[in-house]
């Protein structure tokens, strides 16, 4: 189970959108990263293709490394722990004690 899962609220906690918070759009389990909506925009050029006739400069979402994160539950960052309710394994916010999901 995963710390952190697409759908999420989560604040950047370094790098040049630090302090900002995004939904995340994807997760990357295996190499250690997300992609957050709006957050950590860079510019790619991109060929003419089907889905862009034109071609041309596009900005999109670049992935940033999953420790650069933090999740927010209840408009406050924090940590995410793992306890056993009613047989299940659920997310439990650490500052709140809160189950999230």
């Amino acid at each position: 189970m995963q710390k952190i899962k697409k759908g999420d609220t989560v604040q950047i906690i370094a790098g040049k959108d630090k302090g900002q918070e995004g939904k995340i759009l994807s997760v990357d389990p295996k190499n250690g990263k997300v992609v957050v909506e709006g957050l950590n925009m860079v510019t790619k050029h991109a060929k003419p293709s089907q889905a862009n006739p034109n071609g041309g400069i596009v900005e999109k979402e670049a992935p940033i490394d999953i420790s650069n994160v933090m999740l927010v539950v209840g408009g406050k960052t924090t940590r995410v722990g793992f306890e056993v309710k009613d047989g299940k394994k659920v997310r439990v916010a650490k500052a709140t004690g809160k189950v999230i999901d």
